[in-house]
């Protein structure tokens, strides 16, 4: 693995000195629109300052608007209406017990920051505007570790996107929009309907609101696409600046100090001069090959992430440009990935592999891990097991009984399009030593494999990698399914076969940042004027991944803490 803290240069910083520039000038400027960059600058208006946020793609959102959406926040106002008692003191014994120390991104004074004025950031938000709803029953991904908890996580309620107005078309993926109107605590229930009563009752809840906003003319949405549409509502009603379609250069320095940014407004490079500080919030580099390779030990691809184009890394090397020191950049969001090989569409798996009757395997056609586990750290048990065996991919085993009883990917249970083969997204065999053959792993180990793993689940128990033995493992099951709800014999043919790639929700290396948001350099001194939060920002969730929203609670968080400080500055 690369060097985890590692700075560009630690020379004092010089006057970039840009050239044919008109000049604009705001009290800060914010780079990139998503979920964080929305945020900071709802802030920073709040508290009086002109922001200007500035977002290269023609549409807002990024990585924020494609994911589930959930917000990780402990001991926050809905958690706490619904009876769930949490304190800071809790989460953060939870956050010492399951991050190891990777330095300063994860240091106690951050974990603190982010615990503390997380739930103030959600309350105020509410406040504005915005429309939460509790991600009920959704656990914490180590549960059962001191300090752990069920409930930690909220998410926007459903919201008709037809309230942008003019501004409908800033969002990303509009398709998104004729989905289920579903919330991500609903999503086992969807998997599963066919199952249980209980979750044919929350799947029949979902159909109803569904054909309930569409019936009244509404384009409702739900997840991400809620999370960054009711944040950019709020940001149109307060006359907040959004420039589209404009990518930043470079930071512009003055006197020691950021105090601009250099983009490329209508094919013209244009200085913006900001007199309080830059904020990135640009994203990570998931989409840069060049940077993936060169920092991930191991087989690693752009293609294999659920981050959308344009998520290259120009924030976090404008930050090493200046100085800013960065850590975990040989890091990600792991977690098992199928991808279509003819469209090269992605889908995170994170529901099917937690399900009875199938395994992944290596290419020696074994087991190597808990499937059920956070998917997080299933993509690092897929990058240790292809350091002896060849895992990457990895092959996710199931058989008949499975695809008749739940969802996957977006195929109806008992429903597999021709497309799905033809495409070579999934391969089907009589039987596992046929399927071995197909998909060119060893049939023998497949089949001895299977064996174990049937005679373990037929007792519920699973001695090779305890599955089923966590609650977050059980989360995602069959409540049908006993003794254990992640367990099932794979007896029924055909049998079938995925490819899993260790994909990922985004990249979690980039500058490391102080409690307030600050930019650092090597030594631990602040770069004035530059602040960075969301996957621009080393994690400070380090290498785990503590529950359903780690990205999106630290993102929105501390780009909430950043204008707080700006706020409390004197201007350049």
């Amino acid at each position: 693995m690369s060097q985890l803290v590692a700075s560009a240069s630690t020379t004092p910083l010089k006057p970039n000195n840009p050239v044919d520039c008109s000049k604009e000038t705001y009290d800060v400027v914010i780079i990139g629109a998503g979920a964080a960059g929305l945020v900071a600058a709802l802030r920073a208006h709040f508290h009086g300052l002109r922001p200007l946020l500035v977002e290269k793609s023609t549409h807002v959102g990024g990585a924020s608007a494609v994911s589930g959406g959930g917000v990780w926040i402990p001991n926050n106002h809905l958690s706490q209406s619904a009876g769930i008692k949490d304190s800071i003191a809790n989460a953060l014994e939870y956050l010492e017990t399951i991050i190891d120390d990777v330095g300063s991104a994860s240091s106690r004074e951050r974990k603190i920051a982010f615990l503390t004025e997380g739930p103030k950031m959600a309350k105020w938000l509410e406040d504005e505007g915005f429309r939460w709803v509790h991600s009920t029953g959704y656990p914490d991904y180590y549960v059962e570790r001191d300090g752990g908890a069920v409930g930690r996580t909220i998410e926007g309620t459903v919201f008709d996107l037809k309230n942008l107005g003019d501004w409908e078309d800033f969002m990303l993926i509009r398709k998104a929009a004729g989905a289920f109107a579903m919330h991500t605590f609903e999503y086992r229930f969807v998997v599963n309907f066919k199952r249980t009563w209980e979750a044919f009752g929350a799947f029949l809840i979902v159909i109803l609101r569904t054909i309930f906003w569409k019936f009244w003319g509404c384009l409702p949405v739900t997840l991400g696409m809620s999370l960054v549409a009711q944040l950019l509502l709020l940001v149109k009603l307060r006359g907040i600046e959004v420039r589209r379609d404009c990518p930043m250069i470079k930071l512009h320095v003055d006197d020691g100090k950021v105090a601009g940014v250099v983009v490329k407004k209508d094919g013209v490079d244009t200085l913006v001069r900001a007199n309080r500080g830059v904020m990135l919030c640009a994203g990570g580099f998931a989409k840069n090959a060049a940077m993936r390779q060169k920092h991930t030990k191991g087989p690693v691809s752009d293609m294999w992430t659920s981050v959308p184009d344009g998520d290259m890394g120009c924030a976090i090397q404008a930050g090493q440009e200046v100085g800013g020191a960065v850590a975990l950049l040989d890091d990600a969001w792991w977690g098992p990935t199928f991808v279509n090989p003819q469209t090269g569409e992605t889908h995170f798996a994170l529901v099917e592999r937690s399900l009875p009757h199938s395994i992944i395997v290596d290419s020696h056609g074994k087991r190597f891990m808990n499937e059920s586990q956070s998917y997080v750290d299933c993509g690092h048990a897929q990058y240790e097991r292809h350091q002896t065996v060849p895992g990457i991919p990895a092959w996710f085993i199931f058989d008949s009984q499975h695809r008749n009883k739940y969802m996957m990917w977006s195929y109806p249970p008992g429903k597999t399009p021709d497309e799905a083969f033809s495409s070579g997204l999934i391969t089907r065999g009589a039987t596992l030593s046929e399927l071995a053959g197909k998909i060119k792993i060893d049939a023998g180990n497949l089949v001895l494999t299977v064996q174990r793993f049937n005679a373990m689940a037929s007792v519920g128990k699973d001695e090779d990698f305890n599955r089923g033995d966590h609650f977050y493992d059980r989360y995602f099951g069959d409540a049908s399914s006993k003794p254990n709800p992640n367990l099932g014999p794979l007896v029924e043919a055909p049998f079938y076969a995925i490819q899993v790639w260790p994909g990922d929700l985004g990249t979690k290396g980039g500058l490391v940042t102080d409690e307030f948001g600050r930019v650092i350099r090597e030594d631990g001194t602040p770069i004035q004027g530059l602040y960075a939060a969301g996957n621009s920002s080393a994690s400070v969730m380090g290498r785990t991944y503590p529950g359903a929203g780690g990205t999106l609670g630290p993102a929105m968080t501390f780009a909430f803490a950043a204008m707080n400080h700006v706020a409390e500055i004197k201007e350049h």
